[in-house]
């Protein structure tokens, strides 16, 4: 609960919600007030942020693929077993033939088998095949305990892990549901900057 407050507030956060707050703001007071070139900047400001904030959402590109890890958070490794390798375009997620491209991410579908915890199926974009899963069929992973739909694939995993992940039988990943997922890219945005927007149209309002 606590991380969750301290990303609404966080400085990145606030700063991208005031630009959000500004522009629902200006088109609240456009109809409320019905002023029209209020109402046009408020329209043509906030599509432009939702669309912004729409292609920051999909930068995921769907269910089940992992966030990254949070700056200062708990991690912890475990093994992992690999389903499958795919290239994909790093911005639309379509497939592609050549991974190795600037604008293209492999994606590997993983089943992370934690100590503690049932297993849980997730995919990882990287744009670089670290640990070779081209060819091999386990992974180590570092996750996020807490919010375990945040994944990545060390560049250096602990030995004694890759070894473990050698030994990991294929019924481990059986029965592994996908975690739920936090909210998307850009949604502590829209939040925070529509409940500053309505503090301010409130204000307005009252101060007229």
């Amino acid at each position: 609960m606590a991380s969750s407050v301290r990303r609404f507030v966080a400085p990145p956060v606030l700063a991208g919600a005031l630009v959000v707050a500004a522009a629902l703001a200006t088109l609240a007071q456009g109809i409320i007030g019905g002023t029209t070139w209020m109402l046009l900047v408020g329209l043509t400001a906030t599509a432009v942020v939702l669309t912004l904030l729409g292609s920051l959402a999909d930068s995921g590109h769907g269910p089940g693929v992992a966030s990254g890890l949070r700056s200062g958070g708990p991690r912890a490794h475990a093994p992992a077993v690999v389903h499958g390798v795919r290239a994909v375009h790093r911005r639309t997620g379509a497939a592609v033939v050549d991974g190795q491209r600037h604008s293209s991410v492999f994606v590997f579908d993983l089943t992370v088998v934690p100590d503690e915890g049932p297993a849980f199926r997730v995919a990882v974009r990287h744009p670089l095949d670290v640990q070779g899963l081209l060819h091999r069929t386990r992974a180590v992973v570092a996750y996020d305990p807490e919010q375990p739909w945040r994944v990545v694939l060390p560049d250096d995993p602990p030995r004694p892990l890759l070894a473990r992940a050698q030994r990991l039988d294929d019924a481990a990943a059986h029965g592994a549901q996908r975690p739920a997922q936090g909210l998307p890219p850009g949604a502590h945005l829209l939040v925070t900057g529509s409940i500053l927007a309505a503090l301010v149209v409130g204000l307005v309002r009252l101060a007229g």
